[in-house]
């Protein structure tokens, strides 16, 4: 189905009609997010949307390649080379190494006696102690290595239509939600989700509720389009907003409470000035009187669900969680791991082993610790001095882009939703791992090359 711009006729009113077949990589790109949207909730490497994930990943990127233009980065060319030195230092710490080297970092001294014990001569082994997790971690990121090309293919009136699909991946994913909060047992096969729990497409209901909260963003700026506001899309937007609450307080998500929070005031933010302009000739009361009944509105929302005994996350608030407790009780054995391996790391995709031959006693239990529950400190764990240099230059260029696009003058709406974006994904990475979610992962790419449209004070319009 080709995409309908909008467009004046010579009278002025608006007329829809396709001024633009879509391209290649317009196409492509729709086909690998629908894909990610149904297959890409989980961040384990053994569940089967995996394999549908970097099938479709790697055939859209050789199709691009043989048939699509060449990818421009333009004022994309720091996030083209973030991923690719990310990229780089993943397959890095696959290289195998001499034993003599090897043996030299720190952390091996145990594994070299394992070989000595057993008589065997030392291998030459690459800088990742588990070779296969290394492997799995460089092949994931296929990912945002063919969104980031598929991005850098689109024309600039194909840019325009992404908030809209992203709005309506996140939204659809919060009506699965909705149907499991109603009581439907709805189980995706192709990801680990647990039934019974409210978590729409993604695995993890705190995924979710961060997926929720970017919704919350997305929707007031999708409502304001071109700068105008029409009756559907305001009460589309409105709607999907108060769906997205509802949502975040089923699935039970403490964190969500947070991240919506969040992005309920900073959405407001971006088009504040959309809606003083939409009020402009009415009295100076009606501005504050709009934001006071939104969040009337909201409040009121938050309470029928208290009410009705399904605000899960406020609950959850004030129980007792042995999961949280055990994040806080493991804490210092994840530092302890990262100053015992460091400057080099234990390699990517290492933790879950190397956390059991970590792990004290007092911490032992049925089930095991997949990651830290802090991704920035997983980072470093893993990757080493290389890895912490790497996530610092990511985390500078963010604050320096955000400064310009909130301080900057001119139509910055596109570079503004980028960095709240990625300030929602920072802070959930606090306390989880969402960036190691394919659909994540491809969600962090858009909004950098939003944020990065912003230069010199000026944006590429990607919300025209």
């Amino acid at each position: 189905m080709k995409p309908s711009f909008r467009s004046r006729s010579l009278t002025g009113n608006h007329i829809d009609r396709p001024i633009l077949r879509p391209s290649l990589c317009f196409v492509l790109l729709c086909i690998f997010l629908a894909c990610l949207w149904l297959a890409g909730g989980s961040s384990r490497a053994d569940v089967p949307g995996q394999v549908i994930v970097r099938v479709a990943a790697w055939v859209a990127l050789i199709t691009a390649i043989l048939f699509g233009p060449a990818p421009v980065p333009g004022t994309a060319r720091p996030v083209v080379l973030l991923v690719a030195a990310t990229t780089l230092l993943t397959l890095f710490q696959l290289v195998p190494l001499p034993p003599a080297i090897w043996q030299a970092l720190p952390g091996r001294a145990v594994f070299a006696q394992a070989v000595a014990l057993s008589g065997e001569p030392q291998p030459w082994r690459p800088l990742a102690i588990v070779p296969s997790a290394a492997i799995n971690a460089a092949g994931s990121l296929i990912v945002p290595v063919v969104t980031l090309w598929l991005i850098l293919g689109l024309k600039p009136a194909e840019k325009a239509w992404l908030p809209a699909i992203m709005l309506g991946l996140i939204g659809t994913s919060a009506l699965v939600a909705a149907l499991q909060a109603s009581g439907v047992r709805f189980d995706n096969p192709l990801i680990n989700e647990r039934l019974g729990e409210v978590s729409g497409m993604l695995a993890n209901r705190n995924h979710f509720a961060l997926s929720a909260a970017l919704g919350c963003l997305l929707a007031p700026v999708c409502a304001f389009r071109n700068g105008h506001l029409t009756g559907w899309r305001g009460t589309a937007a409105l709607g999907m907003v108060l769906l997205f609450i509802l949502t975040i307080l089923a699935s039970g998500s403490r964190a969500g409470l947070v991240l919506g929070t969040i992005g309920i005031v900073l959405g407001l933010a971006m088009v504040q000035r959309n809606i003083r302009r939409l009020l402009v000739n009415r009295p100076r009361w009606v501005f504050p009187t709009v934001i006071v009944a939104v969040i009337v509105l909201v409040t009121v929302v938050i309470l029928l669900s208290v009410a009705a005994d399904r605000a899960v996350s406020i609950q959850r608030i004030f129980a007792i969680d042995a999961k949280q407790d055990l994040r806080a009780r493991t804490l210092p054995t994840v530092l302890a791991m990262i100053w015992t391996y460091f400057p080099f790391g234990i390699g990517a995709g290492g933790f879950d082993p190397l956390f059991r031959l970590h792990e004290p006693f007092a911490l032992l239990k049925p089930t095991y610790f997949n990651h830290a529950h802090n991704d920035l400190f997983e980072i470093v764990l893993t990757a080493g001095l290389p890895g912490l240099t790497l996530l610092l230059v990511a985390l500078a260029w963010w604050i320096a882009m955000s400064l310009r696009a909130w301080w900057g003058r001119g139509d910055l709406m596109s570079a503004r939703l980028g960095s709240t974006m990625l300030l929602l994904i920072v802070i959930a990475s606090l306390s989880d791992y969402p960036a190691r979610t394919p659909i994540i992962m491809a969600t962090i790419v858009i909004a950098a090359t939003w944020l990065a449209g912003v230069r010199e004070g000026r944006d590429e319009r990607a919300l025209p």
